[in-house]
């Protein structure tokens, strides 16, 4: 999800808060809610998950583990910083600052708990047919929407084909929902209804895919999937949102742009009810370091100026500060590689081999951040810690430019990286990026910004020739959810249009794969292929995060991806 997370990365890693979706990377593209929050799970324990979406059900009920109720009533009120959503219809969800929201107010068939188990939501069970093709779905006998109106398989029916329908103009159903037999021709205008999908009583839901796909549940936990109100989205316009009638623990109760978001806690929630009564998200800015202190919010990433201070044990703030693991993210520039200069890979490889990011990570970021030479993270399944990528060598740079079709300048396009933002200053490390780009090899580039929302459209439509300040999180722990939604030929999400035959081969081939080593070693072929065609800058991963949250909140986990958690948390004076 454009970790589909407005927020510029130099921020991410140090802030508290967002997600998505993949870039996005929900992925999540990630974006700046003022807040960025994960916490790694062992290799071996998402691992695991993977090879449990391909186990076969029973038919029985998958319990549900919660932290035991603090009280029946809800207390207290859990204050945060965020930044205006994009959108809260979870159909159009692709970023995290939107998906931050939306896993609150609305839900899927299933969904992650905090330790990243695939667990029920809507659906209580499931069934997967021998061959691997056909999910069927059993609806909770308590599954309601906020005002108490009963979900039914027909919901989740029209849902789906609401998502998917081209009026709708999802920018993730091809994505997410694109295993289903007959989206494709509901994505282009042949029908009206997934011929895959089934209603077979108001209980029960089947799904039939194309081929047996090991990661095909967990996608239905990303937000292209949740159910919506019928009557709620045509009877509310084009601000059908503002008074969005969902199925998750929290309902909006007050949205003002630029001011605040409220969500309340829903009494009708199918599963364990949220502690908390209130969840107040202050949109209007600010330091939240300062906010922080004066007692305005209830949780703070650190800063670089603030750690040393805050780390000191004689420090009052020292005793709220909790290190956080890495989050499943990483933060990248994308080129268009259809357009000039970026259609020369050479030029694209010299450009990689251009950057010191061992310098950047440690005189701009402390060591807060890893350097990125592959795309996925570390501690995610099919990490290759023996991908060597394309490391900084300003010589073989320098080589690689007089051997590309745009050796000389005067035959060079004016460049252009596009980042979010509104006028403020870019990202430090951008700007030491395109300094040591033009000193090592004469290659001069321009920032330009775009207001986060207008961004992301620009995005989806492959407007920009170059784009940065933003990074990809993932959706759910797999490498189908990095390398084939970012950069199979047909993917939605190839925002830079790379295409390679080899790697698309790879790719296909991954999806189908059952045994989970030969899955893992065919994503890392393909990763290899797509890393030394520099596809991308890979730049950071997350490092350690210090973040700072109130003694009196309890049950704030952070996790490496955006999942619905504000349930579990309570106020405890």
């Amino acid at each position: 999800m454009i970790n589909r997370f407005p927020l510029v990365f130099s921020m991410v890693i140090l802030l508290i808060g967002s997600i998505a979706c993949g870039q996005t990377a929900i992925g999540k593209a990630v974006g700046d809610s003022g807040n960025s929050d994960s916490t790694a799970e062992s290799s071996k324990v998402v691992e695991s998950i993977l090879e449990s979406t391909m186990e076969k059900s029973t038919g029985a009920k998958t319990e549900v583990k919660t932290l035991a109720d603090v009280s029946e009533a809800p207390v207290g009120v859990f204050n945060r910083l965020w930044s205006d959503p994009p959108t809260l219809d979870p159909h159009l969800t692709s970023d995290t600052t939107s998906a931050g929201v939306v896993v609150e107010i609305f839900g899927g068939l299933v969904g992650f708990d905090t330790n990243l188990r695939l667990i029920p939501d809507l659906a209580d069970s499931w069934d997967i047919s021998n061959d691997g093709l056909t999910y069927t779905f059993k609806i909770r006998d308590n599954a309601v929407f906020h005002d108490g109106t009963k979900v039914t398989a027909e919901d989740f029916k029209w849902s789906l084909e609401r998502a998917v329908n081209p009026d709708t103009a999802s920018p993730t159903a091809k994505t997410y929902l694109g295993d289903i037999v007959g989206v494709a021709d509901v994505l282009e205008g042949k029908s009206s209804q997934i011929s895959g999908v089934k209603a077979i009583d108001d209980r029960t839901l089947q799904i039939e895919i194309d081929a047996p796909k090991a990661y095909f549940l967990a996608k239905l936990t990303y937000p292209t999937a949740y159910v919506v109100d019928r009557n709620n989205v045509s009877g509310g316009g084009l601000n059908w949102t503002d008074s969005a009638n969902g199925t998750g623990p929290f309902k909006l109760s007050d949205y003002k742009i630029g001011e605040r978001i409220i969500l309340e806690r829903n009494d009708l929630y199918h599963l364990d009810k949220a502690k908390l009564a209130k969840i107040q998200m202050n949109l209007a800015g600010g330091s939240s370091m300062a906010m922080y202190e004066n007692d305005e919010i209830d949780i703070t990433g650190v800063g670089l100026f603030d750690l040393e201070r805050i780390k000191d044990p004689v420090d009052p703030l020292n005793g709220d500060l909790v290190v956080a693991d890495p989050g499943y993210s990483v933060n990248y520039i994308g080129f268009n590689v259809q357009e000039p200069p970026f259609d020369d890979s050479k030029f694209r490889r010299a450009l990689n081999h251009a950057i010191d990011k061992e310098l950047i990570a440690k005189e701009v970021y402390s060591d807060l951040v890893v350097p990125a030479y592959g795309i996925l993270p570390p501690g995610f399944p099919g990490f290759n810690e023996r991908l060597e990528g394309l490391r900084h060598d300003p010589v073989l740079a320098k080589k690689l430019l007089s051997e590309s079709k745009y050796a000389d300048p005067a035959k060079r396009p004016r460049i252009v990286i596009t980042i979010p933002g509104t006028g403020g200053t870019p990202g430090l490390d951008l700007e030491v990026i395109i300094n040591m780009w033009l000193e090592t090899l004469g290659v001069e580039v321009e920032i330009q910004q775009v207001e986060w929302a207008t961004y992301l459209k620009d995005l989806d439509e492959e407007k920009f020739q170059a784009f940065g300040g933003l990074g990809w999180e993932a959706d759910y722990p797999d490498p189908q959810d990095f390398l084939d939604i970012l950069f199979h030929s047909e993917s939605e999400n190839n925002h830079g249009l790379y295409s390679s035959q080899e790697a698309d081969i790879l790719l296909q081939d991954a999806r189908i794969e059952t045994d989970l080593v030969k899955r893992i070693d065919l994503y890392q072929e393909a990763e290899r292929i797509i890393v030394n065609d520099a596809a991308w800058v890979p730049l950071w991963f997350a490092g350690e995060r210090h973040v700072l949250i109130k003694p009196y909140v309890k049950g704030y986990e952070l996790t490496p991806m955006t999942i619905s958690k504000m349930r579990y948390v309570y106020i405890q004076d």
